[in-house]
């Protein structure tokens, strides 16, 4: 078994479910029995671009303000590097914001208290 990583990304609402099936289908978001695990919550995503930047929405200079997806999942240490890179190419962000940090143990193990338990 190798480390847990907890990933968090935050997505244009539009392109959540391509995000969501990129990085599940480069193992992100396994727990036992079951793939493509994620939490997701609605918010708003600010950010000003600055001078050389592409934005994806928005223009150099202006503040935006976007209805965006939080997606958060697990991931084995092993498919980090691939579940990132996924997540870069099926997100439309020039500079998608992404946060990963390892998790203490590893508690998504049914074989310690049987399924449901």
């Amino acid at each position: 078994m190798t480390q847990l990583h907890a990933l968090v990304t935050y997505v244009p609402a539009d392109h959540a479910e391509a995000v969501l099936a990129a990085v599940g289908d480069a193992g992100a978001g396994r727990i036992g029995n079951y793939s493509h695990c994620a939490f997701t919550a609605p918010g708003t995503g600010r950010f000003t671009p600055l001078a050389g930047s592409r934005p994806f929405i928005g223009s150099e200079g202006h503040s935006e303000q976007v209805p965006e997806i939080r997606i958060e999942c697990v991931v084995d240490e092993d498919v980090l590097d691939a579940v990132v890179a996924a997540l870069r190419l099926a997100h439309p962000y020039e500079e998608p914001a992404l946060m990963s940090w390892a998790v203490n143990g590893h508690p998504f193990s049914t074989a310690q208290n049987g399924p449901g338990r």
